[in-house]
């Protein structure tokens, strides 16, 4: 009888800076919740022991990763179940692979301001009026908090607006048009995991996909950051981020000596015109 009958290999194998090896099995769902039958879950159960390692599932859903041990499916009426909200509870990509969520603040981006030259063409229809300039783009900067002027930011930093989606705004004058480009109040989190794709895609032709067997083999994954941590923290410095979290699971596990990692952060700022920093379980 073949060995397929009896155990399932995972797709991955990895290792992590802590804890050892773990096999992941990697699972892509558009349905908010996630389903083994017993026979499949057993089969790679039997592979876990077989090699005597921890078996993690790893579950991409609308472009968000979590990773979870196994133990985390319930018994359903016949399958194992779980869903994407109780799967981000037990989440390791945080202790683990280092992963964060992170908000930039309101008010921060990019500026253009541009000289009108030359008016190329004017219409005007049912009271509105549309015109063309020929123009010269004479200042670029960047912005912080609050809309503020910035000055010396740091090159890793400024990269970072490249992993939001930043709203555009206009201003005009008689002799220039300002286009801002800036991140809002009710924007919400990104997840480092997403911006990593984001910050690969920035080099990448129109329509061109990420080729990830190339992209990890590389001396540098992303070409145009040294360290994403690095610049996170140096931008909540230059208040460019507003908020970063530090995720940990509910359930610390069992194959990851809590020692070997850095749970510790600073403590949180609460001053408004302060960046605050925050960590701890998620809910």
């Amino acid at each position: 009888m073949a060995s397929r009958n009896f155990y399932q290999v995972p797709d991955l194998l990895a290792e992590f800076e802590h804890g050892g090896p773990v096999l992941i099995e990697v699972k892509s769902k558009t349905k908010p919740k996630l389903s083994f039958t017993p026979r499949y879950l057993d089969r790679l159960h039997a592979y876990a022991r077989l090699v005597n390692m921890p078996l993690l599932i790893a579950w991409k859903l609308h472009g968000i990763w979590v990773l979870f041990e196994v133990k985390h499916l319930t018994k359903a009426e016949k399958n194992f179940n779980i869903t994407f909200g109780d799967a981000m509870k037990e989440n390791l990509l945080g202790i683990l692979a280092g992963d964060v969520s992170y908000k930039i603040a309101s008010g921060a981006g990019l500026r253009f301001r541009c000289k009108k030259e030359e008016l190329v063409s004017r219409q005007e229809t049912d009271g509105t009026v549309t015109e063309q300039w020929q123009m010269r783009i004479d200042e670029v900067g960047f912005m912080i908090s609050g809309g503020r002027p910035a000055e010396h930011l740091d090159p890793d930093v400024t990269t970072l607006f490249t992993t939001w989606d930043l709203s555009e705004e206009q201003s005009h004058s008689d002799t220039h048009i300002e286009l801002r480009f800036v991140a809002g109040d009710d924007d919400g989190m990104m997840f480092g995991h997403m911006a990593l794709t984001h910050l690969l895609h920035w080099h990448l032709p129109q329509g061109a996909t990420i080729n990830w067997r190339h992209a990890i083999r590389r001396d540098a994954v992303v070409s145009n950051m040294t360290n994403f941590g690095r610049a996170l923290e140096r931008a909540l410095e230059q208040k460019v981020v507003h908020l970063i979290l530090h995720q940990q699971p509910h359930t610390w596990p069992s194959f990851l000596p809590k020692e070997e990692v850095n749970t510790k952060g600073p403590s949180p700022r609460a001053d408004q015109d302060t960046p605050v920093k925050q960590q701890g379980s998620a809910s």
